[in-house]
């Protein structure tokens, strides 16, 4: 209460101008506050409440659709391109195309493929986009070290579906 009545005389003892002064510079103080920290602040708020909105529509959609599109199966290759296409220019799509060394077919549908010094990691989910989406099937496989962590060389022999 003593601290109140020194705020309150020590604006009493300020001339008129002083006054005003203090009064505007504070309203001011005020605006900025509000204008460079809350406002900037609410907007980033709804902007995040809208986007977490829209992915819980898309999750409920989804949630939705699953079952149907796992009814359906894997993707088959209805574009009539031949298996030495479809290794070539997926394993290109999935950062393997300097690590695939050479691409051999044989006589029974099959493809003999090398890759050297490729990312194992690459490697598996190359394979496996290529079981779901084209249908290819993994007949054999010789996976090595090339030394370093992570990379291999892989010796495949795939077959279209």
């Amino acid at each position: 209460m003593a601290r109140a009545l020194d705020l309150s005389s020590s604006l009493a003892s300020l001339s008129p101008r002083d006054r005003r002064t203090l009064l505007i510079g504070g309203a001011a103080a005020a605006i900025l506050f509000l204008l460079a920290v809350i406002l900037p602040l609410d907007h980033s708020v709804s902007r995040l409440h809208d986007q977490v909105t829209q992915k819980q529509a898309d999750l409920v959609w989804m949630r939705r659709v699953a079952p149907e599109i796992a009814a359906a199966g894997p993707v088959r290759n209805t574009s009539g391109e031949s298996l030495i296409v479809i290794i070539d220019q997926s394993a290109r799509e999935s950062g393997l195309g300097a690590a695939l060394t050479g691409s051999q077919p044989s006589g029974r549908g099959d493809l003999s493929v090398q890759l050297e010094k490729a990312p194992f990691d690459a490697v598996v989910g190359w394979l496996a986009r290529l079981s779901q989406q084209n249908g290819v099937q993994i007949e054999s496989a010789t996976i090595d070290s090339a030394g370093e962590p992570g990379t291999v060389n892989a010796s495949l022999v795939l077959k279209s579906p």
